[in-house]
């Protein structure tokens, strides 16, 4: 902003709720990142991508119709897209989440639980979601290599997330010992500033 700065999503996502423009945004978003996928995918750079949306998008009518358009608009296999959740915003209407990601995931989209530990749920309040990930917050991970606590969180945690047959992300890894404790408690992905900072499209190609 010429003004303020760098505004966080933190800030403006909860303004654009309020201002009813989060649908707008949420759009705005996938068409270009699914946009992106498609000329990293003609580059020979095969990856998958997630996109967070909102318990608005969520509720929003046509949603599902309007993910899917963009996918067959350019040419990306829903596989290759993952809607991510925080828990506060699956909580507010489970029944309703529930139709809305049944009808994407059967038609290939994957769904992740962002930033879990910091709502109310649990993973037996989630397991009737059709998730595909699930991810640790970062408040539970930045301190791991010091801290038996967290380590006893975040491996009870990928244990029962792989009894539930999720993929388990690790958010907040900012270190190499991190890393090496993460692998050895079988987390699948791990996500934060050890691995890479955020960076232009075309720089993250180069960078993989």
């Amino acid at each position: 902003h010429p003004v303020r700065g760098m505004i966080g999503p933190d800030e403006f996502i909860t303004l654009a709720e309020q201002a009813g423009l989060i649908g707008q945004l949420t759009h705005l978003v996938l068409r270009k990142v699914i946009c992106q996928v498609r000329q990293w995918i003609s580059m020979g750079v095969d990856v998958a991508v997630s996109v967070n949306v909102s318990a608005l998008d969520l509720s929003e009518e046509g949603f599902t119709e309007r993910v899917m358009e963009l996918l067959r608009e350019h040419g990306v296999q829903p596989s290759r897209l993952t809607l991510e959740m925080t828990e506060s915003t699956v909580i507010r209407d489970v029944n309703l989440a529930r139709e809305v990601m049944r009808r994407l995931r059967d038609s290939g989209v994957h769904f992740s639980i962002d930033d879990f530990g910091t709502g109310y749920s649990s993973l037996a309040q989630l397991r009737s979601l059709p998730l595909h990930e699930l991810k640790i917050d970062k408040s539970f991970v930045l301190n791991l290599t010091e801290s038996q606590e967290d380590v006893l969180i975040v491996r009870s945690t990928i244990e029962l997330a792989h009894n539930m047959g999720l993929v388990v992300c690790a958010e907040g890894v900012e270190s190499k010992a991190a890393v090496e404790l993460l692998r050895n408690l079988n987390c699948d992905i791990g996500q934060g500033y050890c691995i890479s900072r955020p960076v232009p499209a075309g720089a993250f190609a180069d960078w993989l």
